[in-house]
């Protein structure tokens, strides 16, 4: 069979496992919020397959996470012997950039220029080493760039909350609406659709998340930047890409020429790495995707994919990456973690009141190591609860989970995130032991709440309260009304020594602006220093059992 031929049977073959995997992804991703009970092995697949992941948390954690497994080492395995070929079958993002290119090409005609290799490629090892440095001393920021976390981030935060809301929004309307032509209905259609989307797709109401415009944006502007270069961010910012390159630098399937060239350019115009096939002794396998497309646009068969002995180089070209730009990049990412650690709150000087994380995470520093701004345990989150941080953890923890309790609130009886945390940076509790972890403490406004700003009843916060003996209780007390009447009012009390700020007291309150009771980060077990209530101090209006009954919240959980 000619080179021809045989590269077009493979560029499909290719395309199939693209497409398969963008639907595992999206597979899993939904799984993820459609499960009850123990959550599966394999909802973090694509999470287990990526070892920059495995490494950065390592470097920077000194501990090897549960994700490290024989998937991720076949990865780097199947770098050395062919390639980046995770970039260009596996990688999801890899495969929606892929798309983005294409109708770029088709709709552009740039067929007819040539897309030569830059120096510029270089940036993403360069980024990589950055990350590395960051890493080892002590600051993770990987989960901003890496493919899979951002992918999966932005799945989470604004690509299934947006296809929720516009469904549910079109079928309202159409319902409302209820256009047709003569008998026949758009209803008749539209309402069979909706309730098999509302049944077996959008399971759980509609999430939505803080700062989702953003995220949503960024990631709108990183596929344009295929309009101006193919692959673009995989050609010059990907980290993943770089380990992946700097596995393949000589990998055993390579580019070879086997015929007489003609220099058409062909090749070098439908190579979406911009890898220099055109180049004879020249091709770049650090760069290059193996996507056969090289192959199948030359008509003289010159050029063909072959096995060939690693230990010969594959071209001349070499990677060359400047000394000076590496010790520039050390140096970017000494700065970066100067910059990270000169915020108070880092330095845990100060506790910012609304940075309450999910129950299981562990003390901040050690919880930015692992985590990888992922949006996994958002997704998981069964009340919408989990959101994405901005800048209240510092800029290390941008994008980090923390408790919103105006938009949900921590159930007590689910365990999920630290189920789901691919790197556990959220601890994976048993459900006992979650329920004895407090990740805050309520506290009342009372100029707001109505027992006592305006000597009305409210029980609302009281009969929601999932502790079984109640954080919040009631005192009587008698109050002067305006006409100099006395009226005996029950005015609400929180148990310090029960309350686990798990929000729902906050969240379920009559004032929908801003709550009457709200809870803040104080008194988390995570942290010794923000915690103002002293252990043995029990209120005397309440005979709540000493702490010493109480057993330790993380007693057998490593940290």
């Amino acid at each position: 069979m000619k080179a021809k031929s045989r590269a077009k049977i493979v560029i499909w073959a290719r395309r199939l496992t693209q497409a398969a995997c963008l639907i595992l992804f999206f597979g899993l991703f939904w799984a993820a919020g459609a499960r009850e009970g123990e959550p599966a092995r394999i909802l973090r697949l694509f999470f287990d397959i990526n070892p920059l992941l495995v490494l950065i948390t390592w470097f920077s954690s000194r501990s090897l996470p549960t994700l490290l497994t024989l998937l991720s080492l076949l990865t780097l395995a199947s770098a050395l012997l062919l390639g980046r070929i995770f970039c260009g079958w596996i990688c999801p993002l890899g495969t929606i950039h892929h798309v983005a290119s294409v109708i770029r090409k088709r709709k552009r005609h740039t067929d007819t220029s040539r897309d030569n290799w830059s120096v510029w490629q270089r940036s993403k090892y360069y980024m990589l080493a950055v990350l590395l440095v960051m890493a080892l001393l002590g600051a993770q920021w990987v989960g901003v760039f890496d493919p899979i976390s951002l992918l999966y981030r932005v799945s989470a935060t604004t690509l299934y909350p947006g296809a929720q809301y516009a469904v549910e929004d079109a079928a309202t309307a159409l319902y409302q609406g209820n256009p047709g032509l003569g008998p026949l209905k758009a209803t008749a259609v539209s309402e069979p659709a909706y309730r098999f989307m509302r049944n077996h797709v959008f399971i759980r109401n509609r999430q939505a998340f803080l700062g989702a415009t953003l995220i949503a944006a960024l990631f709108v502007a990183i596929v344009l930047l295929n309009l101006y270069r193919p692959r673009f961010w995989c050609r010059y910012v990907c980290p993943f890409g770089a380990l992946l390159g700097l596995c393949a630098k000589r990998p055993v399937l390579q580019l070879a020429h086997t015929g007489e060239c003609t220099h058409c350019g062909r090749c070098a115009v439908r190579c979406p790495a911009a890898a220099s096939p055109d180049v004879p002794h020249h091709w770049r396998s650090t760069e290059c995707f193996g996507c056969w497309n090289c192959v199948a646009a030359c008509n003289h068969g010159a050029i063909d994919f072959r096995v060939q002995s690693p230990l010969r180089a594959p071209s001349e070209a070499r990677l060359d990456l400047s000394k000076r730009a590496l010790l520039a990049s050390g140096a970017g990412g000494l700065c970066g973690v100067i910059l990270f650690r000169l915020d108070p709150q880092t330095q845990q000087r100060i506790y910012n009141p609304d940075l309450i994380r999910p129950p299981g995470a562990r003390p901040e520093r050690d919880f930015l190591k692992r985590c990888l701004k992922c949006g996994v345990c958002m997704k998981a989150c069964p009340t919408n609860a989990i959101q994405p941080t901005l800048f209240e953890g510092g800029l290390e923890g941008v994008w980090s989970p923390r408790l919103v309790m105006r938009l949900g609130y921590c159930d007590y009886n689910c365990n999920l995130c630290g189920k789901v945390c691919p790197t556990e940076a959220l601890q994976p509790l048993l459900l006992e032991e979650k329920k004895k972890v407090k990740i805050g403490l309520a506290s009342f406004d009372i100029t707001r709440c109505l027992p006592y700003a305006y000597n009305r009843e409210c029980m609302v916060c009281e009969e929601h309260c999932p502790i079984p003996q109640k954080a919040i209780y009631f005192l009587l007390e008698e109050v002067t009304l305006r006409d100099g009447g006395k009226r005996v009012v029950k005015r609400p009390r929180v148990d310090p020594e029960l309350c686990t700020g798990c929000g729902i007291c906050e969240n379920v309150c009559v004032f929908k602006d801003r709550a009457a009771i709200r809870v803040t980060s104080a008194n988390e077990t995570r942290h010794a220093g923000n915690r103002p209530i002293l252990a043995g101090f029990s209120s005397p209006e309440t005979s709540a059992p000493a702490p010493s009954q109480e057993a330790d919240p993380y007693g057998g959980i490593k940290n």
